[in-house]
């Protein structure tokens, strides 16, 4: 089934993805079937099935696939702009639905629960992002920012960029957030020596900083728990 040059639309009907979808669920397809209705289509001797395969045979799994950048999935041959842009939405869609496990007000009162929002969100990425989540009086989130993004192994930030949200946002308190791509969360130097100058900061603006947290794959490091902060 679905040997290289032969499209899909040549497959019976019960063995096209789609159709298999529609009638038996998503959950009846395999990842490679599901990755390829996404891309809709593939090269000409090279059907949307096996470019959808040979990108989890390249990335090694759906969450490998997601950690890719747009420009970098648009440079893949076969893809290209438009097939990415939809990649990337449908990823995104993924990590936001994964990390909106609920209704109504967002709460962040401990590290689990900002790990449970934030780390569907954070723990794929191929380059560190700072993120900070601004909070009211009651651990209440009104929003979050990304602040800076970085290279693989570094993400230069300032306080000005971590403070300007939290004063137009009249935040009563802000978490820091920021993930290592390598899948440790293990703070590093760096990371210490930059939320002690955040919150330094944060002590002359009269802004609580309640925790920075760094995400790795699947767990998590709080600086408060770890007595950093």
């Amino acid at each position: 089934m679905g040997a290289t040059g032969n499209g899909i639309g040549q497959w019976p009907a019960e063995d096209r993805p789609r159709e298999r979808l529609y009638q038996k669920g998503p959950d009846s397809l395999a990842d490679a079937e599901l990755l390829a209705i996404q891309l809709g289509s593939g090269l000409a001797g090279c059907s949307a099935m096996d470019m959808a395969r040979d990108l989890l045979s390249r990335y090694g799994s759906l969450s490998g696939l997601a950690g890719c950048g747009v420009a970098e999935l648009g440079a893949i041959r076969g893809v290209g702009p438009v097939k990415a842009v939809r990649l990337a939405a449908t990823f995104e869609i993924t990590r936001r639905l994964r990390s909106r496990n609920g209704h109504g007000r967002v709460v962040l009162g401990s590290p689990e629960q900002v790990f449970a929002r934030y780390g569907p969100l954070m723990e794929d990425l191929k380059k560190e992002v700072f993120r900070v989540a601004l909070l009211d009086a009651q651990n209440g989130l009104l929003r979050d920012a990304v602040v800076s993004e970085g290279t693989l192994s570094a993400s230069l930030v300032h306080p000005r960029e971590v403070f300007k949200p939290a004063i137009l946002e009249s935040a009563a308190s802000l978490i820091l957030l920021h993930n290592h791509p390598s899948g440790d969360p293990t703070p590093s130097r760096g990371d210490i020596l930059m939320t002690r100058e955040i919150a330094a900061a944060a002590k002359a603006l009269k802004i609580e900083v309640h925790d920075h947290l760094v995400i790795g794959r699947g767990k998590h490091a709080s600086f408060k728990a770890l007595g950093l902060l």
